[in-house]
């Protein structure tokens, strides 16, 4: 069994599979269109010619190609001098030499995505269509081709959104998930092998769906509309031409093909993780600081749990996590978030994920039999959390300097130094925090004069400080200064 992520490289290849159970259900299709009230769903080109078409003529102009070139290691070299093993690029040869070298492949490949966003120019894709790009083409149903602009990608959900500069654009609706049911009928439209776009039909397989990636926040729609290499970022539609998917992955054979076993990244999912790339350029996603398993009959009965039909138990808290603050326990089976229920670990995982660090949360619970909910602060990892950046020069000019550093609370097992202040957890190279001198490890005891003890003194004393500010802190148990200006 092979699981086959859907971009490919422009070329055509046959598996040979049949088609019977796609064409039993491209019948019924048929025959539902012409039971169908005129002016609802699928309607009739002619007297008595049912036809997706005029669906389709809606939809389609939203649905793009997208062409990603990557420049090949072509230019590397490896060789072995005195029994050692060296790595030459030769792109780092000096110009005048370089001009001499051939000039590097490009990888091209082919796949689909969705314009969400008329107005903004937004298109969704996949993340692993666009990993690694150099350039990133977007191609129109009309032929218009645009560089496309990379604002964001999630590798856990597998999604990327990019932007156009492009007049007279199409969007699609997002579908209701709640309306979504196994049986409905959908329309897959993408760019099989290159070879251009394509639709094919067929109907909701199953809903929640994982694979064997332990990485990524599933929850897959499950189609039998054939899905082919190619297709990742491609629409799936309802009748009634609302997205309701992003293709992403297919199970298929040595052969390569759709053996109608496709995934979809569901709508609801998608519009999430569009928010936060938007927002911040990436999922900046949260944990709760639990070990959890789906409650099923055996775990119950081994628990003595009655009454309780599904949730997620947890079978360990994390010391220092935003679930400890929270007051959560071993043996606790949640069964809510906010307003939504929890009816596996999966879904529970996918929830907190989705969320941003420093989202409140309530959670809904039965501990020793008894309803309960905790109220949560969504932390991230290590039970680090971010500063909010904002918008302008003003008075959060120096919150803004400090973007990109994951925060949390000194503890005594840092042993940092000092009983209180503010870890830097991580700071990424290149961040606003890393460009004004901050370093993973430090600690942040105050601003200014003004003591901090967690995140949110912290973010509170930047904003008074105004937009210059002294951080006073501890690196390797030196004290110092760092100036924000």
């Amino acid at each position: 069994m092979n699981i086959t992520n859907t971009a490919t490289t422009a070329r055509i290849a046959n598996t040979g599979a049949k088609r019977i159970p796609a064409a039993l259900g491209l019948g019924v299709l048929l025959v539902m269109a012409m039971l169908w009230p005129a002016g609802d769903g699928p309607q009739a080109a002619a007297p008595g010619v049912p036809s997706l078409a005029p669906m389709l003529e809606e939809v389609t102009p939203a649905v793009v190609n997208i062409s990603v070139s990557r420049e090949r290691a072509s230019r590397s070299t490896r060789f072995f001098f005195n029994g050692r093993e060296y790595n030459w690029n030769m792109r780092d040869l000096p110009g005048e030499l370089s001009r001499f070298l051939p000039p590097p492949q490009l990888d091209r490949r082919g796949a689909a995505g969705v314009i969400v966003d008329a107005d903004e120019g937004y298109v969704i894709t996949n993340h692993h269509v666009v990993e690694g790009a150099d350039t990133i083409t977007v191609q129109l149903n009309d032929d218009r081709s645009f560089d496309a602009e990379l604002l964001g990608s999630d590798p856990g959900t597998d999604i990327a959104l990019l932007r156009i500069e492009a007049d007279d654009l199409m969007d699609l609706d997002f579908a209701d998930m709640e309306t979504v049911r196994v049986g409905d009928y959908v329309v897959a439209i993408g760019n099989p092998f290159g070879v251009g776009q394509t639709v094919t039909s067929g109907i909701v397989s199953a809903l929640g769906r994982s694979t064997s990636r332990r990485d990524g926040f599933e929850d897959y729609i499950q189609t039998d509309a054939p899905i082919n290499v190619g297709n990742s970022g491609g629409a799936l539609v309802d009748l009634e031409g609302r997205l309701i998917g992003i293709n992403t992955v297919i199970i298929s054979g040595s052969g390569g093909g759709s053996n109608g076993v496709g995934f979809a990244v569901p709508a609801d999912m998608v519009r999430s993780v569009m928010g936060h790339l938007e927002r911040d350029g990436e999922v900046r996603r949260g944990m709760l600081g639990v070990t959890i398993i789906s409650l099923t009959p055996d775990v119950a009965e081994a628990l003595q749990i009655d009454g309780v039909d599904a949730g997620a138990v947890v079978t360990s808290v994390e010391p220092g996590s935003a679930a400890e603050e929270a007051g959560l326990e071993a043996g606790d089976v949640i069964v809510a978030m906010d307003d939504t229920a929890v009816t596996g670990s999966n879904e529970l995982r996918n929830l907190v994920g989705l969320s941003r660090q420093g989202d409140e949360v309530e959670l809904g619970l039965y501990r020793d039999g008894d309803r309960m909910s905790l109220d949560a602060v969504i932390g991230g990892p290590d039970g680090g959390s971010r500063l909010r950046p904002r918008d302008g020069t003003g008075p959060r000019a120096a919150v803004n300097r400090l973007r990109g550093v994951t925060l949390r609370p000194v503890t005594p097992a840092d042993r940092a130094g000092s009983d209180s202040g503010v870890l830097a957890l991580r700071v990424p190279q290149r961040s606003p925090a890393y460009l004004n001198g901050l370093r993973e490890g430090d600690v942040i005891i105050a601003v200014g004069r003004r003591a901090v003890e967690d995140v949110e003194e912290l973010e509170d004393a930047l904003e008074e400080a105004g937009g210059n500010a002294a951080l006073r802190l501890l690196r390797r148990g030196r004290g110092m200064l760092l100036f924000l200006n």
